[in-house]
């Protein structure tokens, strides 16, 4: 018993038969009249008159029978059998036809009569050996019925039926041997399509339930099928959406970006994924990703349409909208970070370098009491110590934005650690504490920043200083080879101080953090100058530690691999301790604030520099042209016009004598996006204030040496 699958397959390959039985119907009845005119030659006329008024009243039937099918209307039991009542009827008409020509007894009327029987074999091949149904009606009962005439019924006289039933029977034979091979192909046919049909019904759920788009259309631009999304997602009708000039809904100003990309996709082939405003029904505007692909047939390799996927990304793009405002918000806030810290170094630095510089000019006077001596120098000391403190905002600050820089030189390990033990020496010995450094003297020169380490040793030496009230400090400097020929250095600073809790140890590297909130009313300090430290060396690819026990002091330390230096290292600092001029210097002090005009004054007038002053860049122009300087010391901030501005009207200037002047800038504007700001105005060098007589001495020294002109230092500069 076949299955109720099986059954629908037959009653849909039967109506197929109705439906090309519908089709040929005119064709029949062409062939029916035709029929009936050669009828004529050997029947009564009356006899043909019937049989063709039969057929044609069958045809007309048929033709109502087979019209729902034919249509594709819906298709019921009733309807199949009106139809199968129609096809007998016809076969049989014909069967008769046939059989009366038999009956003529005559030569001619048997040829007749066995074209008829074939013809009809023959249409039950062409058309009705897809259903087993309709080739029982129209093949089986025929050639059956065809076979009983041949072997009963009346025949011309002395005719032979053997080679008539022999053809008859291998025409049989031909006709269900196709029937068979026909029913199987069909059989594989309609199961395939069944399977596609399921298959297309499945793709079909999903296209139509998915909230993307779907969409096809031809090379031209034709719509072939849009998703039912379409609905919720732009408000139009499929038949609506389907009817609107292509790429109408595309926003005006996102149009450009998007027909191209279509264009170069029609050219090359391949995907592209497009982001633009699609306009609703309502005018309201939504964005969409769309994913475009070029299908191409896969026999031909040729292009035939395109497939693409939309996605409404509304909310990605609220998102992104929120983030970049934030990123803007957020540079913003830098911004104004940077403005602050700009505009805080410049104010706190301005009024720092008179007290720095006037407090170490007194305690180099000879003129003072031990008492007024001492108060200089805690003046001095003091003043130091907010500088300090101002630095380390600084640095924290360069280390937080990222714009912390290193310049690696050659320097030797064991001087550096020697100079930055120099630096302490005396305090610590007016704290009765001992201060040693032990180096091996095998320790080799190596390649690295050496003034940021330095900063570091600096740091961690004056905590071990500031927290040590009696015993002593080592500073031990060790290096080791590595195996990829680089040198391992480590340097420790260990104290008998007051050390630190275990459960502190691990929060005394964070900023603004101390290990004791006590330790900061005590001894003072802001806690950053260890995150400053743990910043740089990490920065450098070194660790940084310590190891502490409490009341029995702390062990610092840092390690880092560096490359040996490949050239000969001078002593630290001996290009620096150089405190005279070669010559007399005239020299063009441009500063507004009375307080710094004077500092300057007090400490270049042991060193053969005649100043003169200008107030202000635009005094600093007029001087330039009528006196001539040797060099060039300019404030950035001034009233009336400010130092950038005169700098880039000085390089301008017709005479090269002028032009080529040697211009420091001298001003309290230290950040490194404030020292480019100048060097690309034209200043030569940059000296930061609080001044240091010492490092301003060698600045002077280098540009206004007579034996290289400026061109020439500023060539060594850049290479």
């Amino acid at each position: 018993m076949e299955d109720p699958a099986l059954l629908n397959l037959l009653d849909h390959r039967f109506d197929e038969l109705a439906v090309e039985t519908h089709q040929n119907l005119a064709p029949r009845t062409a062939v029916a009249v035709g029929a009936c005119g050669v009828a004529l030659l050997m029947l009564p006329w009356r006899v043909c008159a019937v049989w063709l008024a039969i057929g044609l009243c069958i045809e007309c039937w048929g033709w109502f029978a087979s019209r729902a099918q034919y249509l594709g209307r819906p298709i019921d039991r009733t309807a199949q059998l009106n139809f199968l009542a129609n096809l007998t009827a016809l076969i049989v008409n014909w069967f008769m036809l046939a059989f009366l020509f038999w009956q003529t007894r005559e030569p001619d009327g048997a040829v007749c009569a066995i074209v008829i029987w074939l013809s009809i074999i023959g249409f039950a091949q062409t058309f009705a050996s897809r259903t087993p149904l309709g080739f029982t009606v129209c093949g089986v009962a025929p050639a059956l019925g065809m076979l009983g005439v041949a072997l009963t019924a009346a025949h011309y006289g002395g005719m032979d039926r053997r080679p008539i039933l022999g053809i008859l029977f291998l025409a049989i034979g031909f006709a269900i041997a196709g029937a068979r091979q026909t029913f199987a192909a069909g059989r594989k046919f309609y199961d395939t399509q069944h399977r596609l049909r399921d298959s297309e019904a499945q793709y079909r759920v999903l296209a139509d339930n998915v909230t993307d788009i779907i969409g096809l259309t031809s090379l031209t631009g034709e719509w072939r099928y849009i998703s039912p999304s379409v609905v919720t997602a732009l408000g139009y009708s499929v038949a609506e959406f389907c009817a609107l000039p292509h790429f109408s809904y595309v926003h005006p100003d996102d149009r450009p970006g998007v027909e191209p990309r279509i264009d170069q996709l029609l050219a090359t082939g391949g995907t592209c994924t497009v982001e633009y405003r699609l306009v609703r029904k309502d005018g309201s505007l939504t964005w969409m990703e769309t994913s475009f692909t070029l299908i191409s047939d896969p026999q031909t390799g040729a292009p035939f349409e395109l497939a693409s996927l939309s996605r409404d990304v509304n909310h990605r793009k609220a998102l992104e909208q929120e983030l970049t405002q934030a990123l803007e918000s957020a540079e913003a806030g830098a911004a104004a970070k940077a403005n602050f810290l700009a505009n805080m170094t410049h104010e706190l630095r301005t009024p720092l370098n008179a007290i720095i510089g006037f407090s170490g000019i007194l305690k180099r006077s000879r003129d003072l009491t031990a008492k007024d001596e001492r108060h200089a120098r805690l003046i001095s000391d003091a003043s130091s110590t907010l500088l300090g403190v101002v630095n380390g905002v600084l640095d924290f600050s360069k280390l937080e934005s990222g714009v912390f820089e290193f310049d690696a030189q050659p320097f030797h390990p064991a001087d550096m650690a020697r100079s930055v033990v120099m630096l302490l020496e005396d305090q610590a010995t007016a704290s009765g504490v001992s201060l040693d450094v032990i180096a091996d003297d095998a320790i080799s020169p190596l390649s690295g920043d050496a003034p940021r380490l330095q900063q570091v040793l600096l740091n961690l030496l004056s905590n071990a200083v500031k927290f040590t009230e009696h015993g002593g400090i080592t500073v031990r400097v060790e290096q080791a080879l590595t195996p990829d020929a680089g040198c391992r250095l480590r340097v420790s600073v260990t104290d008998t101080g007051i050390g630190i809790a275990p459960n502190q140890l691990d929060a005394v590297f964070e900023r603004f953090n101390q290990a004791d909130g006590s330790v900061s009313r005590r001894f003072g300090g802001t806690g950053l100058g260890l995150a400053i430290s743990k910043r740089i060396i990490e920065l450098m690819g070194g660790v940084i530690g310590v190891t502490s026990k409490q009341d029995h002091g702390s062990t610092f330390w840092f390690e880092l691999v560096l490359p040996p230096a490949q050239i000969p290292i001078h002593a630290a600092g001996e290009a620096a301790a150089q405190s005279s001029l070669e010559r007399p210097l005239r020299v063009l002090l441009v500063e507004d604030v009375d307080v710094n005009r004077e500092l300057v004054r007090a400490m270049l007038e042991p060193f053969e520099i005649e100043i003169e002053t200008a107030v202000n860049g635009a005094e600093a122009i007029d001087a330039v042209g009528n006196v001539r300087f040797d060099a060039v010391l300019m404030d950035i901030q001034m009233p009336v016009m400010d130092g950038i501005t005169a700098m880039r009207r000085i390089r301008a200037m017709a005479d090269p004598q002028i032009s080529r002047l040697p211009i420091i800038a001298m001003t309290a504007n230290v950040l490194p996006e404030q020292v480019q700001r100048c060097l690309e105005a034209g200043a030569d060098d940059h000296v930061g204030k609080p001044i240091n007589i010492a490092q301003l001495l060698e600045v002077l020294s280098r540009w206004t040496d007579e034996e290289r002109d400026a061109g020439e230092i500023r060539r060594e500069m850049s290479a």
